[in-house]
């Protein structure tokens, strides 16, 4: 039977509101956690287990969202000419470009004077369905082989580097290399240089070749579980190696247990081979073991899925207000800091605010329940008002 319900794929679905679930650990860690400002959660000379996990797990989100924004791609793709498709994900990655420089950077830093931008995660899911919109003229065996290409072989690139505050160092770090610059008063921090990002949507839209209708679910979940075990089976190799894959080579640490965590602290920033072997395996084999999933707890966690973009820009705004009402309450503390003037994590005007990381968990729970019944309302809407243009948007 075809895990297809009212027109959603009930496993993309949970994937999706899994890793929008954990994607907000990772925020409200960064806001309301009185260690991030203090060092980072991967630094393994000062880090806990627990806080080690706690970030390394939010490592899946985003190249498993881009994955799958690739694969609805394919999916609308089904419904439109190959020019109507271009067109809307043309105009889909402009406005998600604008949404990062403008709302989600707003939603980030308070500040209405824009002290800083980011290009982080949705400008580089904004460029990377521009690129889609191009390469959706090719055929599917040519975009499989562009991706190939830019993602198992951009780490070659990795000694390529462009010191300074120019224009032509600017360039570089959109494509290949995290940096902060200045552009007059204006801090400007690209998080998310876009290779390899714009290999890894393309390929979930080769992906979702197999998600379309009259496709054998035992054939795509047989598939599924290869692919990902080669991925995985691959990142063990090349890792193992310490040869090619990735610019952070694991060591030997204090026990075998901290030698593991090397092992698997994989280069997010630029985005390296290993990290995408990694997140994307796992996600096939999510998707495989999860193909005739049912229940309560996927109904819920698959509302999340189902508005992605609409949970992702409430869930910053919301933690930003939980922090700055924190702020408010715990004595010595003032709510304005958080009309931040830098990125949160390169801050030091925090230091001695936070909470514990139990009490950062349960936070972020409340969080994620409190925004439940607004994301169900809203695909509700989204299901019963599907002639609206915009709401595809958004």
């Amino acid at each position: 039977m075809n895990t297809i319900t009212t027109n959603r794929i009930r496993s993309i679905d949970f994937l999706r509101g899994t890793i929008m679930i954990i994607m907000a650990l990772d925020h409200v860690r960064d806001y309301l956690y009185a260690g991030s400002f203090l060092y980072d959660p991967l630094d393994l000379t000062k880090t806990s287990g627990i806080l080690f996990f706690t970030r390394w797990i939010t490592h899946f989100c985003a190249p498993i969202f881009m994955l799958l924004a690739g694969t609805s791609a394919y999916l609308i793709g089904q419904k439109k000419t190959k020019k109507e498709l271009s067109l809307f994900l043309l105009k889909r990655g402009l406005w998600l470009v604008f949404l990062e420089m403008i709302v989600t950077n707003f939603g980030w830093n308070f500040n209405i004077t824009f002290p800083m931008f980011l290009f982080i995660t949705i400008w580089a899911l904004g460029i990377s369905m521009i690129v889609l919109a191009a390469l959706v003229h090719l055929p599917k065996k040519w975009i499989l082989v562009v991706c190939i290409i830019i993602i198992a072989g951009h780490n070659l690139l990795d000694n390529v580097h462009i010191a300074g505050n120019s224009l032509e160092a600017f360039g570089w770090s959109l494509l290949h290399e995290q940096q902060f610059f200045t552009w007059h008063k204006e801090i400007l921090l690209v998080g998310y240089p876009l290779v390899p990002w714009i290999g890894v949507m393309p390929l979930g839209y080769c992906l979702g070749a197999w998600y379309a209708a009259g496709y054998n679910p035992e054939k795509r979940q047989r598939n599924l579980l290869i692919l990902g075990t080669f991925a995985i089976i691959s990142f063990i190799v090349l890792r193992y190696s310490n040869v090619y894959g990735d610019p952070v080579k694991w060591s030997v640490q204090k026990n075998a247990f901290f030698t593991f965590l090397s092992f698997i602290k994989v280069n997010k920033y630029p985005t390296s081979l290993l990290y995408l072997l990694m997140t994307l395996g796992t996600a096939c084999l999510f998707l495989s073991f999860t193909e005739k999933l049912k229940g309560a707890a996927v109904k819920v966690v698959s509302v999340y899925g189902r508005v992605p973009m609409f949970y992702y820009l409430v869930h910053i705004y919301v933690i930003h207000l939980v922090a700055m009402i924190a702020s408010a309450i715990l004595p010595g503390q003032d709510w304005k800091i958080w009309i931040l003037t830098k990125p949160i994590w390169f801050t030091t005007d925090l230091k001695g605010y936070g909470f514990s990381l139990p009490v950062a968990y349960l936070l972020w729970i409340g969080i994620v329940v409190a925004l439940y019944p607004l994301c169900k309302r809203y695909d509700a809407y989204k299901q019963a008002n599907k002639q609206k243009w915009w709401l595809s948007y958004l």
